[in-house]
């Protein structure tokens, strides 16, 4: 393995699959993904007419109850690194059950069932934002293609999320299906697809998180030597570019976006407070529909994303109010 191709695979550590999936797998010849908290609906290997076959699995806090309350509903990517060490590409999990189960109980976070979305070896992808990808130069078009083994599939993977999985889940769970009660979330890649989501289907979602953002897209190639300023400028804009007319409505949507200091995070800031310009442009409060935050000392995997998920959580998905009776 060439070094330009090792260090995609260390800045995508959340993203690294599980073992390969087929799609005529059945659900019970699949690893079990055990919780601590709540429990797990394996919904199996799911195909889809945009996008490549995946598992996907439904996490249901301990209140949830068919016949009880709807639920809110968040979609995350990389769904193998979830709820579950054994599952985990690098060991490590988001503790997810762990985390949210008792905020929902605490009533920090509205009742709300996760969807995890389990990657494929096509990650890179369907996670890199087609429509910013365009706003490229085409010699800078080839070097994302070259690293990322060919164009965006982007736009598929969210027609398969949004009209095929969403009526799924909306079927099969007591869920709520309007827009302030749907939300997505994830990290390095997942991140960019979840603010790719948000801007491409702003009818549907109403929050969208993303931590340790990888907008780079390109990586270090020699070493520890930094990315060149011409790369950060290049990328950069290309991202400034597509935001500015495609970021949704701050009065019906809430953003989250953080970073920590370590490892590939290290060199996030800056592109970070390009785009924090953009979403301040737009419209976007601090502290009311949007947060950006740094978190000193935190490195790019799962442990870190666990210690503060609680934030986003909260932020995204916080207790609805209730009508004030007259």
């Amino acid at each position: 393995m060439n070094l330009v191709r090792f260090l995609v695979s260390f800045a995508l550590l959340a993203g690294a699959p599980a073992a390969a999936q087929t799609s005529d797998q059945s659900a019970e010849a699949l690893q079990p993904v055990h919780v601590s908290a709540g429990r797990i609906v394996d919904l199996g290997i799911v195909q889809s007419r945009y996008a490549d076959p995946r598992r996907v699995v439904v996490w249901l806090p301990s209140g949830y109850k068919p016949d009880g309350p709807r639920y809110s509903v968040l979609y995350m990517h990389d769904g193998q690194n979830l709820f579950d060490k054994a599952t985990a590409g690098y060991g490590m999990e988001w503790e997810i059950d762990e985390h949210l189960d008792p905020l929902i109980r605490q009533k920090e976070v509205r009742p709300t069932i996760v969807i995890g979305i389990w990657n494929t070896p096509k990650r890179l992808r369907e996670y890199v934002p087609s429509k910013a990808f365009a706003h490229l130069p085409r010699q800078y078009m080839d070097r994302v293609r070259g690293l990322y083994s060919g164009d965006p599939l982007s736009d598929g993977y969210l027609k398969f999320i949004v009209d095929e999985l969403r009526p799924m889940i909306a079927q099969r769970f007591h869920v709520k299906t309007d827009r302030a009660n749907t939300a997505i979330m994830g990290s390095s890649m997942g991140g960019l697809i979840s603010l790719y989501a948000i801007d491409e289907y702003p009818d549907v979602f109403g929050a969208a998180g993303m931590m340790s953002t990888h907008w780079p897209l390109f990586l270090p190639t020699n070493g520890r030597k930094a990315i060149t300023d011409q790369e950060y400028e290049v990328v950069s804009a290309a991202f400034e570019s597509y935001l500015r007319p495609s970021l949704p409505d701050p009065k019906r949507h809430r953003l989250y976006f953080d970073h920590g200091s370590e490892t590939l995070d290290a060199i996030y800031a800056r592109y970070q407070a390009r785009v924090d310009a953009v979403v301040a442009a737009r419209g976007y409060r601090l502290n009311k529909n949007w947060l950006t935050r740094n978190f000193p000392g935190q490195a790019h995997n799962e442990l870190s994303w666990a210690s503060r998920v609680d934030i986003p959580l909260k932020f995204l998905l916080p207790p609805e109010k209730l009508p004030v009776s007259r």
